[in-house]
């Protein structure tokens, strides 16, 4: 039996850990040494120097950062953006109205004059990627105290931005992967001049909605356009009408090809977070505090959102972005749960612990080395659990408390009325008043004080009273006698910033007292005090758990000769490799790798705000009128499914097949591998994606777009 388990354990060790032919979240300069080969088998055509190349034009430059969470790809030679209607839809939400409803009713900018601005939103191109860790890494010495060492790192970390920053105006941040063991140089450029083009109406860009979402079969036609502008001479600058769009290094030509299941597949974007290489004791935190908190607490203030949307046109579109942020995660949270559980992934986080422990204690040195790591994470973990639920009650229930995070905007004006000084008063004023519309242009005050009275109620209800802002005490039990609802009244009725017409008057004659004794300074100011509280408290096992982390990390690396671990995500570009692919997610079910127009038809509910659809889409089915764009096989393609491994932050990546041509749009996971962040099941996870064929239909045939796709260089 003995001779058996160490058998075993010399396969998992050479076998365990190596990253499966479809896994992995890949740096860029890496490919050509791990992955090409493996890439070339499945199909791919092109060299790792047309992917990713410091002396000429390649696929990374026709991918970009969208804004602070998505990704996007140029398609034209004119600069012209596609991302996913989801990354899009605050900007499309923003210059919605009752008049001019967007979200319902699509928009298409007939010219480049009609092209909307959106103002905070940029695109990132990155430059290049640089191994930098033996520089951050040259006065780290063994034995340093954390504190120490964390600080050589800043100190090294910012030599080597500062040098990078020399002579150009690019962004340069020096990120740690592989839990803070190795350290890359990642330089940008930013573009800040973004405008809205085009996009569908909701019920083809969210088609399915919340039912659908994390869910195959797929129908959704989730894509948005936009395009970004450059200063005359091609740099990149603020909004102004004498920019002009951008003239690109390289953009990405488009393929109307039939797709076939075990084509390849590729995808470069920015996955913003995975955690493959957490403990047993990371993953129970996730599966006892973090979802069922995030479920709780948000299912609770969707619920009161979702009521008055459908009550209100007007709250409605002021909402849409809000809940969408919101419930796209309390979603995920549920999946997520589900299939740790089913999946029975603590059971192999423990059993990996387990050999662990085997391999660490078979070897002195690498008991002295690595032997702490495990306790440390744990002891961590289970140390700061109440600080982690507390300040995650804290984060989630205000922000369903949209009028305590108003007294923000006032912050530089309490500054100014404290000094006196009436030139810095009049500025502050200013300021304020010149972002008061945005302020208030999406709040519903009403569906705000209902809200606010469940979050405090839940806060209070949930968490021990040792945690408990002072407010609790001091007003509403000693003031309104425990009676949270007339404490919230109250604040509404009394607070400057409960209406912008209130605001506004305040701002003509600003006094600081008034805004000292203001319900909504005093109550944020009250929980302000104590979050910084549990931070400073939570932080105290901050050290211990980024040792353990590092350490084990390190010594998973080890254990695998051949180092083919990747690092988790963090938000920097990654290439993911795999095919298209269908899938069996249970006893006698297997689902097709595509999904087809017909199938959104099939779905359609007459007045139904998930699944119906305007009648033109039914009629141009009806009568077959596809175009070019439909598959050989007869169908209008809408979705398809591949292997590749994504997360968030690779929404509206582009999927590519073999000669780098876009083929799609990624867009979503699917539920029965909610639990992907965590760990990869290659039988079952699937990436899903807008057919990019269905996204030129929409464009051309259903929108009457075409100008947008004869920019586009179409490959059939």
């Amino acid at each position: 039996m003995k001779k058996i388990l160490s058998v075993l354990l010399i396969i998992f060790f050479s076998f365990g850990f190596k990253a499966k032919a479809d896994e992995g979240m890949w740096l860029l300069p890496l490919i050509e040494k791990l992955n090409i080969g493996t890439m070339t088998q499945l199909g791919l055509k092109l060299s790792a120097e047309d992917i990713y190349s410091l002396n000429k034009a390649c696929l990374k430059d026709a991918v970009v950062i969208f804004g602070g969470g998505c990704t996007a790809e140029i398609v034209s030679s004119q600069g012209l953006i596609l991302t996913n209607h989801h990354c899009g839809y605050s900007s499309i939400q923003s210059h919605s109205s009752v008049d001019h409803d967007y979200l319902k009713d699509g928009f298409w900018a007939k010219t480049k004059e009609d092209e909307l601005p959106n103002q905070g939103l940029s695109v990132t191109f990155l430059v290049r990627i640089e191994d930098v860790t033996d520089q951050v890494l040259v006065n780290v010495k063994p034995g340093m105290s954390e504190t120490d060492r964390n600080a050589a790192i800043s100190d090294a970390r910012s030599a080597v931005e500062k040098k990078a920053s020399e002579g150009n105006n690019y962004r340069n941040s020096v990120s740690s992967f592989y839990g803070g063991n190795n350290f890359y140089l990642l330089v940008y450029e930013r573009y800040n001049d973004v405008r809205l083009v085009g996009a569908p109406p909701s019920s083809i860009g969210k088609f399915g909605d919340d039912t659908d979402n994390w869910e195959w079969p797929r129908h959704t036609g989730d894509f948005s356009v936009f395009r970004v502008y450059s200063a005359p001479d091609g740099k990149p600058a603020s909004y102004s009408k004498d920019n002009v769009p951008l003239k690109p290094k390289y953009w990405l030509p488009v393929s109307l090809k039939d797709l076939n299941k075990g084509d390849f597949s590729m995808i470069l974007g920015y996955p913003g977070g995975t955690q493959r290489y957490y403990t047993s004791y990371q993953v129970g935190e996730i599966m006892n505090i973090t979802n069922p908190n995030r479920i709780k607490i948000r299912g609770i203030k969707q619920e009161i959102w979702m009521a008055d949307m459908n009550s209100s046109e007007k709250i409605r579109i002021q909402y849409s972005s809000k809940y969408y942020g919101s419930s796209n995660y309390w979603k995920y949270s549920i999946g997520q749960n589900n299939q740790l559980k089913n999946l029975n992934v603590m059971a192999k986080k423990q059993a990996i612990e387990t050999q662990f422990n085997a391999w660490v204690n078979a070897d002195p040195d690498r008991k002295a080395k690595y032997g702490e790591a495990l306790n440390m994470i744990k002891t961590s973990i289970e140390g700061r659990a109440e600080y982690q639920s507390a300040l995650q009650y804290l984060n989630e229930c205000i922000q369903g408390c949209e009028l305590l995070q108003f007294n923000q905007v006032a912050n530089g004006l309490v500054t100014a009325l404290k000094s006196g000084d009436n030139a810095k008063i009049t500025d502050a004023v200013k300021q304020v008043k010149d972002n008061i519309g945005d302020i208030y242009k999406d709040y519903s005050a009403p569906t705000d004080q209902k809200s606010m009275k469940a979050m405090l109620k839940l806060y209070r209800a949930d968490v021990p009273a040792r945690f408990h802002p002072d407010f609790y005490t001091n007003v509403v039990d000693k003031k309104f006698k425990g009676n949270i609802d007339k404490f919230v009244d109250n604040m509404f009725a009394k607070s400057v910033f409960a209406s912008e017409a209130r605001l506004t008057a305040f701002l003509d004659k600003p006094v600081l007292k008034t805004l000292e004794k203001d319900p909504v300074v005093l109550t944020s100011t009250s929980i302000r005090t104590v979050a910084m509280d549990v931070s400073k408290e939570r932080s105290k096992f901050d050290d211990n758990l980024n040792i353990g982390n590092r350490l084990w990390v390190a010594a998973l690396r080890e254990m695998t000769p051949e180092k083919t671990l990747y690092p988790d995500a963090n938000f920097s570009m990654r290439l993911t490799y795999g095919t298209v692919q269908d899938y069996d997610p249970k006893d006698a079910v297997t689902y097709k790798y595509y999904t087809t127009l017909q199938g959104v038809v099939d779905k359609y509910i007459p007045g139904n705000y998930e699944f119906d659809v305007p009648q033109r889409l039914i009629d141009l089915n009806n009568k077959k009128e596809y175009g070019r764009y439909a598959s050989p096989k007869g169908y209008m393609p809408v979705c398809f499914l591949t292997t590749n491994d994504i997360t968030g932050g690779n929404s509206g990546s582009p999927v590519m097949n073999g000669n780098g041509e876009l083929i799609g749009l990624a867009f979503d996971g699917n539920w029965e591998a909610m639990s992907g962040d965590v760990t990869y099941e290659p039988a079952l996870q699937r990436c899903i994606v807008v057919d990019i064929r269905y996204v030129l239909w929409i464009m051309d045939i259903y929108s009457g777009a075409k100008n947008l796709v004869d920019e586009m260089t179409i490959r059939q």
